[in-house]
């Protein structure tokens, strides 16, 4: 009985976090650029009691054994990189990445993030800025005083129109080997680690790497329904385990009753 207790007490404490999880996907359910979690589980140690194959004697074997397991525990969040989908916006720096790629942005302290979020701003001096306030890299040169017009193409190449002329470059997206090693930071950031590898540039709409739409945003990838369903299951498997929680207790005092 006790092993039940606690078999269904980390059950519980496993449908918890993955209830956390599914609430921070639905608070972000407008959050341009954010990539949904999921929750992966892994079964806890087992304790064998009879080992399957062991030695019967005689040349026998045990076809099965007896491993009774102690519940579960949460394992890993992992990010879902799959495009959401894009809403016109008809402003000229709003930014999305139709693929795979990220925008390069710079932090206070100098050191680079990334991000799928591109709704960009231009600061005083010309700069290209994130709405947060942290200016982004990926090439970007900053807009000439007197800009009339800024167009981006799909394939990155940025031409800031001036009464003087037009000045012409090639922006570039930043790509990863394994993106769910990525750090989450907040502010819809992310920052490299050693589980992502080192970051890959390259140019929009080659070798892999996503198209640029102007003037449109990338929604979350965070499906309401989806998630619901999945917030409905969360509950049923914490109520169950919370009843099997119960009813060790109840088979425990119903034990400790038959002396009386």
């Amino acid at each position: 009985m006790l092993r039940a207790l606690y078999s269904a007490a980390a059950g519980m404490e496993s449908q918890q976090l993955n209830l956390d999880v599914i609430s921070n996907n639905l608070a972000n359910v407008n959050t341009a650029g954010f990539k949904k979690s999921k929750t992966e589980f892994e079964d806890l140690l087992y304790q064998t009691t009879r080992a399957p194959g062991a030695e019967q004697g005689g040349g026998n074997q045990l076809p099965t054994g007896i491993q009774i397991g102690h519940g579960s525990r949460l394992v890993a969040t992992s990010r879902v990189f799959t495009n959401g989908e894009l809403t016109q916006t008809g402003e000229q720096l709003d930014l999305a990445i139709n693929g795979n790629g990220f925008f390069e942005v710079q932090l206070p302290d100098s050191t680079t993030a990334y991000t799928r979020a591109g709704s960009l701003k231009t600061a005083s001096d010309g700069r290209i800025m994130t709405s947060d306030g942290l200016p982004v890299l990926s090439g970007f040169q900053a807009v000439p005083a007197g800009t009339t017009n800024i167009t981006v193409s799909p394939t990155g190449y940025v031409t800031y129109a001036t009464p003087s002329g037009k000045t012409t470059f090639q922006m570039q997206l930043t790509r990863f080997m394994n993106p769910n090693g990525l750090e989450s930071m907040g502010r819809n950031l992310f920052r490299e680690s050693q589980a992502s590898g080192t970051p890959q540039l390259g140019t929009p709409g080659e070798n892999g790497f996503g198209e640029v739409s102007q003037g449109a945003l990338e929604l979350s990838n965070v499906k309401v329904v989806e998630e619901m369903v999945n917030l409905i299951l969360a509950q049923r498997a914490y109520e169950v385990n919370s009843k099997a929680v119960q009813t060790a207790d109840e088979m425990l005092q119903g034990g400790n009753n038959l002396k009386r």
